[in-house]
């Protein structure tokens, strides 16, 4: 597994009073690293190597 992206302890203050599975961080890391992946191969296929809001 790459390294965690996220913060666990911040997932339970944005989870609105409900309870966080503990498979959840992981998965939710997993998610956010392909939105990046995705987000620098946007960028590069405009030329930049500064992520951008526009490229999620």
């Amino acid at each position: 597994m790459s390294e965690m992206l996220i913060v666990r302890s911040k997932i339970k203050s944005c989870s609105e009073g409900c309870n966080v599975g503990s498979d959840f961080a992981d998965a939710l890391s997993k998610k956010v690293e392909e939105l990046i992946k995705d987000a620098a191969r946007r960028a590069k296929a405009n030329n930049r190597n500064t992520l951008k809001e526009r490229d999620l």
